[in-house]
């Protein structure tokens, strides 16, 4: 069985957040424990700030991961003045670089079909500039993803989706990926 963290818990919540909010809650830990507890006890109040430590140390590792906002924002101005072809390729590139095999698909609903490790995932990304995307685009994706038998489906654009498409692929387990993310994907290849 594995484990997953609640999507509100606390440290969930710090681990989305600058990794400093951790070591201050740490500060605070520290200092509570040198004003409230016996001077034996100190330490051990301390102590319980460790997972506190933990989670400062582990945001900060994926926030230095993390591409710079300006570089992203760039790669998403030249995405929305790309062509089809030259877009459809840069997808290629980013998809290759995290060690998917990529192939392209002449079907309306899919574009790009990712393999890795045995599993199959569909890709919608021709409609990447489009202003709004709904719930049909969606739809014709999940589909073809029940028609091809495959594990999973990504429908990209450079708009978000309205809340009902969220709710649509949030339902059928479909991932969107959109704005920062798109830009995050690409900016390493552009």
């Amino acid at each position: 069985m594995k484990l997953k963290m609640a999507k509100n818990s606390l440290f969930a919540v710090l681990l989305r957040s600058p990794w400093w909010y951790s070591l201050l809650i740490v500060v605070g830990f520290a200092i509570a424990a040198r004003a409230l507890l016996p001077e034996p006890y100190v330490v051990v109040g301390i102590m319980g700030a460790f997972p506190f430590v933990v989670i400062a140390a582990m945001s900060a590792w994926r926030q230095w991961k993390l591409p710079n906002p300006q570089k992203v924002s760039d790669a998403l101005a030249r995405a929305a003045t790309m062509s089809w072809a030259d877009f459809a390729s840069t997808l290629e590139k980013a998809f290759t670089a995290q060690g998917y095999a990529v192939t392209r698909i002449n079907s309306p609903a899919a574009d790009l079909q990712l393999t890795k490790n045995g599993a199959v995932t569909l890709v919608s990304c021709k409609r990447w500039k489009a202003a709004s995307h709904g719930v049909e685009a969606l739809r014709a994706l999940q589909q073809a993803q029940q028609a091809q038998g495959a594990q999973h489906a990504h429908y990209i654009s450079l708009a978000n989706v309205t809340d009902n498409a969220r709710r649509f692929a949030q339902e059928h387990g479909m991932v969107l990926i959109a704005s920062s993310e798109l830009g995050a994907l690409i900016v390493e290849v552009m």
